[in-house]
């Protein structure tokens, strides 16, 4: 069996200044990081202002299984197809994280013959943008713990510091610790813990800032803690935000490399979908809307969740409008959400395939109707799908106003999604988009939370203890209450029960805890009790397989 790895490694890559020219990209725009990956600079951004935009196209998916949806993959493919057959496309999409690829998930730059590459680079290192997010995160928290150390001016409350360190690896051992042992030299012991680094709000920032001014703005703005008397304190009143600035002032360019078939794709920031907002880098997609016709991005996970924050915090603050959606699914994917397990997906099952399909319904309902999008269903095609379960899932959506496209990108590359372009054409020029949000801003955030729930999720209501009501209530008299709601779930499940599969109704959405993100400018609400902001590595992890041949070649990534 062929891997991914060793498709990409057999790729026949351009020069990334070849694969910009063709964008009208100039070298002298260019930062390269070797041969084939550079950075944008800044100052062509700016060039590019008063150019028109492009159509921007959403791909999302159904609630992930242990099947696989190839929702990165249908980004990759589609975005070939539509270079395929003349239309100028680019292609957005976030940076991986290293805690995925080294944990349960693998390599995380699509699959098959629709691949970002160089495909190691991607999602080893890359171009340091992950490890400079982290630098400037745990900045902020050295400079916390030093001015406590030296006198504590600003009369921070030890108790009440909610900035944590951070790490971009599955690390469970680092979720709780206690810093500053070791006599008065150490400084103040206090309890503190980590997050991966991608679950930081400074990696928040830097995907929703619009330049280096505004992203030194909302980095002041981060509040680390409270005093005793609860007046926040923020990162500016520590005079870190110039110097984390200065350790992103790089990272915040973006990035561009190319796909197997040698066409550009910005891979730019990497907040996680089920902890953060699930989408890459405003000034990514600004700049690719403005150099192409067609800009294809993905949201992380499910519709439920990387989609709505991409409407109602990414979209809010940016004011993109999404001309179409594509919600990426598998028949395999489909059969697990009706019960099948593992080891039988490859079997035939109808029954089963039509009671998951309720979940897709769903997901299509809730782009269509609450997000206002013109929707495509994309079945991510596997060899041994059967035509049976082919037809029954285009008779079942067929009533769904939303066609249902076979798209076999995986195995023929771009070649393979040319119907999935065809259909993402015909429907951007035919029908418009209604684009809308799921709550309005000046919502309290109570209702705000209770509208997601209740609309997206299926949910009876919401309910959160006496504690997390009255943060609730305080954020709202600090005057917090019109920033959007970012919710923490499972990614698994409508429900905050990984294991509630299809479409669930009638449950309710635990609020185990609510958090500021002053500098995002959103709300951080965690519901139930399977969500970790530092995941940890499963009893085997994806780095058992990985290794370094004896010619200096990465084996295993996938």
């Amino acid at each position: 069996m062929t891997t991914d790895i060793a498709i990409a490694q057999r790729a026949k890559m351009l020069r990334i200044g070849q694969v910009a020219q063709r964008f009208d990209i100039d070298e002298e725009y260019m930062e390269p990081y070797g041969y084939y990956k550079a950075k944008i600079s800044l100052e062509f951004l700016e060039t590019l202002k008063d150019r028109p935009n492009g159509k921007l196209i959403l791909v999302t998916a159904i609630n992930p299984t242990p099947a696989g949806e190839g929702k990165t993959t249908t980004t990759i493919g589609l975005g070939d197809a539509l270079n395929r057959i003349g239309k100028k496309s680019m292609i957005c999409l976030r940076e991986p994280s290293m805690g995925p690829v080294f944990g349960m998930k693998g390599g995380a730059a699509g699959g098959g013959y629709a691949q970002v590459v160089p495909m190691e680079d991607i999602n080893l290192h890359f171009t340091g943008d992950i490890s400079a997010v982290s630098l400037a995160n745990n900045l902020l928290a050295a400079l916390i713990d030093n001015h406590i150390h030296h006198g504590n001016e600003l009369g921070i409350d030890a108790r009440r510091i909610v900035w944590k360190r951070v790490v971009d690896m599955n690390d469970r051992a680092l979720r709780d610790v206690t810093v500053g042992l070791g006599g008065p030299g150490n400084g103040f012991p206090r309890s503190d813990g980590f997050d991966i680094a991608v679950a930081s709000e400074v990696m928040a920032i830097f995907c929703l800032a619009t330049g280096l001014e505004d992203l030194k703005d909302r980095l002041g703005r981060i509040v680390i803690g409270y005093t005793r008397d609860l007046r926040p304190v923020l990162a500016s009143d520590l005079k870190a935000h110039g110097a984390m600035a200065a350790l992103l002032k790089d990272a915040i360019k973006p990035n561009m490399v190319q796909t197997l078939e040698n066409n550009p794709a910005f891979i730019h920031g990497g907040p996680f979908a089920n902890i953060a907002t699930g989408t890459n880098s405003v000034i990514a997609t600004s700049a690719a809307l403005k150099l192409s016709d067609y800009v294809v991005t993905e949201a992380g996970f499910g519709a439920d969740l990387g989609a709505e924050k991409f409407v109602d915090i990414v979209c809010r603050k940016s004011g993109f409008k999404p001309d179409c959606a594509v919600v990426v699914a598998t028949v395999r994917a489909l059969k697990y959400h009706g019960g099948v397990e593992l080891p039988d997906l490859n079997q035939e099952n109808l029954s089963a395939l039509e009671k998951g399909i309720a979940n897709l319904e769903r997901h299509v309902n809730n782009i269509r109707n609450h997000y206002g999008l013109p929707c495509i269903v994309a079945i991510n095609h596997f060899t041994l799908d059967t035509d049976a379960e082919i037809k029954l899932l285009q008779d079942k959506m067929a009533t769904q106003g939303a066609p249902v496209v076979v798209s076999r990108h995986w195995a023929e590359g771009g070649k393979g999604g040319e119907e999935l372009a065809h259909a993402v054409i015909n429907m951007v020029e035919t029908t418009p988009s209604n684009f809308k949000f799921v709550y309005e801003e000046n919502d309290s955030l109570w209702n705000k939370m209770t509208a997601i729930a209740t609309k997206l999720y299926g949910a009876r209501d919401i309910m959160a203890d006496s504690r997390v009501r009255a943060q609730i209530r305080k954020l709202e008299d600090d005057g917090y209450g019109s920033y959007p709601i970012c919710v923490a779930k499972t990614q698994y499940s409508f429900s905050t029960d990984p294991a509630l599969r299809g479409a669930p109704t009638g449950h309710s959405v635990a609020i185990r805890d609510v958090q500021l993100a002053a500098g995002a400018e959103f709300i951080v609400m965690v519901c139930g009790d399977a969500i970790m902001t530092m995941p940890g590595l499963p009893r085997v992890p994806s780095s058992n397989m990985i290794d370094v041949d004896s010619e200096g070649r990465i084996v295993g990534l996938f």
